[in-house]
């Protein structure tokens, strides 16, 4: 029996001692990998609740901004801002619900496309209103406005600019005749533009 165990390792203790040694320095990195999981998902957890709270305040405010200036631009009607997961609200989508003057409460896909885009200026203009800034730059985005609804653009776009300097890329002219400062840009050459 002793001579079927065959030659005694003199080296396995040591071997043992040095393998003993690894398999305790990668289970030490085991449990730091692990501790640092955890640290990972309760940071991420409070983040997530931060931002649900920044975002509900900021989506309340903007909903108020909305109907105020939706009010302003259409003379009259209302417009909400609907969650469409009110229990995630990181997760959830934005509905607009308008009812311009004249007509009944509806999805804004049901609006004329005009009124779709009136909402939409109405709804950058919330949030603008919520983060101001210094200078906006908008570029076309009364380019399906019809005459009507572009004077009232136009017309809150000027008392907007009180308070901020708003450049505006267009090609209609009645945008462009209330405009302070206008600088026509043309393209004589392919790919070249000239002031």
């Amino acid at each position: 029996d002793i001579e079927a165990l065959g030659v005694v390792n003199l080296g396995a203790i040591d071997e043992l001692a040095r393998l003993q040694e690894r398999i305790d320095f990668l289970q030490e990195q085991q449990d730091d990998l692990r501790q640092g999981e955890l640290s990972l998902h309760r940071i991420i957890d409070e983040i997530d609740q931060r931002m649900a709270h920044f975002f509900n305040e900021a989506f309340v405010e903007i909903g108020s901004n909305l109907q105020e200036v939706f009010s302003e631009l259409f003379q009259g009607g209302k417009v909400l801002l609907r969650l469409t997961d009110p229990d995630h609200l990181l997760e959830s989508g934005i509905e607009i619900i308008a009812q311009p003057p004249g007509k009944k409460l509806q999805n804004i896909s049901l609006l004329s496309t005009g009124e779709k885009t009136l909402t939409a200026v109405a709804l950058i203009f919330a949030i603008l209103q919520y983060k101001p800034a210094p200078f906006y730059l908008l570029d076309e985005v009364e380019s399906a406005l019809d005459d009507v609804n572009l004077s009232r653009f136009t017309a809150y776009l000027k008392e907007a600019a009180r308070s901020a300097q708003f450049i505006l890329i267009t090609h209609r002219r009645r945008t462009m005749e209330e405009a302070d400062i206008l600088y026509g840009v043309t393209m004589p050459e392919e790919g070249v533009s000239k002031l």
